[in-house]
């Protein structure tokens, strides 16, 4: 298969480029500069650059990664966040309708796009979306525009609604990179500053994820979302806690102002029983995203 990837450059992107390559594909990374080698750097924003890496490659399938992946970033920035998630797959399907129309276009939307889930219960793909930050706004906007591109013009669309995702590689400016990068900073001791630790999220191994993503692009279903998820609820607190015990750190937790949003989701965890129909099912577990976010904070450290 033939695969295009935008923001291969980013934490799931360098995970999905590698797993595509180890499984045989042909693979165009897009990234967004600067240029990393191996990656040709696309502006979603611009369709001519878009065509132009896209045309001569005659994609299979594309996964549309890129975008501005954080929460807390969208409230400081929510005109930034639509034009980037929103337009950017606008022009995203606009330019595989013309150059590459046959080709499967996997888009990656967030499970936050359902707002919050009642304790104890499951968010499925037919819950309503209730959006409650710009970055989740901007992804149900860029997934009714995809589908519009698939009702109305035949474009192979599928959606893909990833929860929480954990791994090496990811930015130090999400919650658990922070804070690997703290304990690994402390000398057998310290201050752990933390945000909200009480909501409830649903997290996966990237791993996990990516292999998800390569499925779906086999045997998803145009015009359909599927969830990628766990379907296992954990406190933020119970991953800290278990990031402390790993590291082997005396940490004492303290809450940081600063680290708090200005919207946070009490409880969200997703039912994947559609995807796992498919075939799918977890096979790398929570603690090992969290030691590797450890080790990876090691030797940055060192």
């Amino acid at each position: 298969m033939r695969v295009a990837v935008t923001g291969a450059d980013g934490f799931v992107g360098r995970h999905l480029c590698a797993l595509l390559g180890s499984r045989g594909d042909a693979v165009l990374a897009l990234a967004g500069p600067p240029e990393r080698a191996g990656e040709k750097v696309v502006d979603v924003l611009d369709e001519g650059a878009i065509a132009r890496a896209l045309a001569p490659f005659a994609p299979d399938a594309i996964v549309h990664l890129a975008g501005v992946s954080s929460v807390a970033r969208s409230h400081e920035a929510p005109l930034e966040t639509f034009r980037v998630n929103a337009l950017g797959a606008v022009n995203l399907c606009a330019v595989v309708r013309a150059v590459a129309p046959k080709a499967r276009v996997l888009l990656v939307g967030s499970g936050e796009m359902y707002g919050a889930t009642p304790p104890g219960e499951r968010a499925n793909e037919s819950w309503p979306l209730v959006p409650t930050s710009p970055y989740a706004a901007s992804k149900v906007a860029a997934e009714v525009a995809a589908f519009q591109f698939h009702r109305a013009y035949g474009l192979h669309v599928i959606s893909a609604r990833p929860f929480n995702h954990l791994g090496r590689g990811q930015a130090p400016t999400f919650s658990v990179p922070s804070f690997a990068r703290q304990l690994c900073a402390m000398k057998g001791g310290g201050v752990l500053s933390v945000g909200n630790l009480e909501p409830v999220r649903d997290f996966s191994h990237v791993e996990d994820v990516v292999g998800a993503y390569r499925l779906l692009l086999e045997h998803g279903v145009a015009g359909e979302a599927y969830n990628v998820a766990s379907g296992v609820g954990r406190t933020v607190r119970s991953v800290v806690e278990e990031m402390i015990a790993a590291s082997e750190v005396d940490a004492r937790i303290e809450v940081d102002p600063a680290r708090l949003r200005p919207v946070e989701l009490p409880c969200l965890v997703g039912d994947s029983s559609k995807l796992r129909a498919l075939g799918w099912s977890p096979k790398r577990s929570v603690r090992d995203a969290l030691e590797e976010a450890i080790a990876e904070a090691r030797e940055t450290s060192s």
